[in-house]
């Protein structure tokens, strides 16, 4: 059994429902934000695994996908050990989403050091953002901090994304005073001005640190799923169903700030591509023509906002 290693988790199981009208065919089949591509080429997945492959080796990478997109990634997670794929028989939110992946690398590692990374982001200096991510998992693996977020140097005050207040602290580490989820645009300029930072959802944290915290908001709920697990068949999926969402922020880290740190990434072109108009402006940023952009057999034509299928798939 490794003990103690760098492992990521890579969150690829969301639904993309915010820029369904972009990523939809003239079928009507929308394919979900994150097996999309801006440049026609790597999909958002693909980056984002080559991103975790920078800090840790591929053989700890593990995946969490959902069950009915698997056309999707099949193709795309072809590289990866079958068993750091870890399919989620439907959406219970993004806590049980982490647990799930967590309880597969827990059972190979008994003290990881995790990166979560969703996979939905895009970055226009990789460089620049892996120097931070390096960064929180040495600080993790120290000790030095519970959960740390990443939280990113804001480029401009937006009421899209949510917020985290920085508290008092040691070095480049502070505590975390708060959160404002989607403030109005006046408090975000606030917030910006107080150096406020955009909370990106990537963080480090040891491995049992994050179990402690899900198994205190749901008592017993990682034994369920670790039985299911080792059931095998439909039990995992009848588990499942059963099961109430559970948000990560809301749920478990809002109840539990005293376990929260930040740390700050300097801007790197982020964004996590939550809002058609978020892909414009990156578009617009990267000097890409913002018509037909082709993946996988898809045009997403932002100019009407409707995808429909492309000529050379």
């Amino acid at each position: 059994m490794i003990l103690g290693a760098n492992w990521a988790i890579v969150l690829a199981a969301g639904e993309g429902s915010r820029l369904r009208l972009l990523t939809t065919d003239a079928r009507g089949v929308a394919t979900p934000k994150q097996f999309c591509s801006l440049r026609g080429g790597a999909s958002l997945l693909e980056e984002t695994l080559a991103r975790a492959e920078r800090h840790v080796p591929r053989q700890r990478v593990v995946v969490v996908v959902a069950a009915e997109h698997e056309h999707h990634w099949r193709d795309q997670l072809a590289h990866l050990p079958a068993e750091n794929i870890v399919v989620q028989p439907k959406n219970c939110g993004t806590a049980t989403g982490l647990l799930l992946p967590l309880l597969s690398i827990m059972a190979r590692d008994a003290e990881p050091n995790v990166i979560v990374m969703p996979s939905d982001h895009h970055v226009s200096d990789e460089a620049i953002l892996a120097q931070s991510v390096g960064v929180g998992l040495t600080t993790v693996s120290r000790g030095e901090a519970g959960v740390l977020l990443l939280g990113m140097t804001a480029e401009c005050a937006t009421s899209d994304y949510g917020w985290i207040v920085p508290g008092p602290g040691l070095g480049g580490v502070r505590s975390v005073q708060r959160f404002e989820e989607k403030p109005p645009l006046a408090l975000a300029q606030q917030l910006m001005a107080q150096g406020a930072l955009w909370n990106t959802f990537l963080f480090a944290t040891r491995g049992r640190t994050l179990l402690g915290l899900l198994e205190h908001v749901a008592p017993g709920l990682a034994r369920r799923l670790d039985d299911a697990i080792q059931l095998g068949g439909d039990t995992l999926a009848r588990v499942y169903d059963t099961l109430a969402s559970m948000d990560l922020s809301r749920d478990v880290f809002a109840r539990a700030p005293q376990a929260l740190r930040t740390v700050r990434v300097p801007a790197c072109g982020w964004t996590d591509l939550g809002t058609p108009q978020r892909v414009i402006d990156c578009l617009a940023q990267r000097a890409v023509a913002p018509h037909d952009i082709p993946h996988r057999g898809i045009t997403v034509s932002l100019a009407s906002g409707v995808g429909r299928k492309a000529a050379s798939a």
